[in-house]
């Protein structure tokens, strides 16, 4: 007479992938993730996750596969659906220990535009950008021009009102006397000696 033996095994929980994103390729997207070995101590990365997708267009669900790395590729996806992904770590014995899943909508797809459609937005929220930036740099050149213009302008006209009152009409030149010229003869210009106390003073 035999005895049967019932054994219960109890596993620990592994939490869900944190970070999972999605790039969007030109005929594919990008499934990323962090390594769940950097917080689950118990997690080996040849243990591998199971990534699966919802289609929420017609309620399908399908397992993509399995990977060891922290990427998976997904191909194929049909324009105007939206898509629910979902990363988790491999189940053990039979689907029975399974990791908790990451989940993730990609909604990017909408109906009746192509890829191409797609890529045609990016160039134009790019140069929504760019256009501003460059009308600003633009306002403050012309700006700087418009002062030193102004500033030129002041100074050939205190220039010129200089010169002006210096102009003498017999040479028909401006005369611009300097401390070297103190010891010419001049007949238009004064001369002023210092007093001598051995020089008597008239006052006329």
């Amino acid at each position: 007479m035999s005895k049967e033996s019932s054994v219960k095994i109890t596993a620990v929980s592994l939490s869900a992938p944190d970070a999972l994103k999605i790039i969007t390729e030109n005929d594919h997207i990008l499934l990323f993730w962090k390594s769940l070995a950097l917080k689950e101590k118990y997690f080996q990365e040849s243990r591998g996750y199971e990534i699966h997708m919802y289609d929420n267009t017609v309620n399908a669900t399908a397992y993509l596969g399995n990977t060891t790395d922290n990427f998976f590729k997904v191909s194929s996806l049909k324009l105007g659906h939206n898509y629910t992904f979902a990363v988790q770590a491999s189940c053990l014995f039979g689907s029975q220990i399974c990791g908790e899943p990451a989940v993730l909508l990609y909604d990017d797809l909408e109906s009746g535009e192509d890829a191409s459609a797609l890529q045609a937005a990016r160039p134009t929220d790019v140069a929504a950008v760019v256009v501003p930036v460059l009308f600003l740099i633009l306002l403050g050149l012309g700006a700087g021009f418009a002062v030193l213009y102004t500033k030129h302008r002041r100074l050939q006209n205190s220039f010129t009102a200089f010169a002006n009152s210096h102009y003498s009409s017999r040479l028909g030149a401006a005369i611009f006397s300097s401390g070297d010229d103190l010891g010419e003869d001049d007949e238009d210009t004064p001369m002023i000696t210092g007093f001598s106390d051995d020089v008597p003073m008239v006052i006329a």
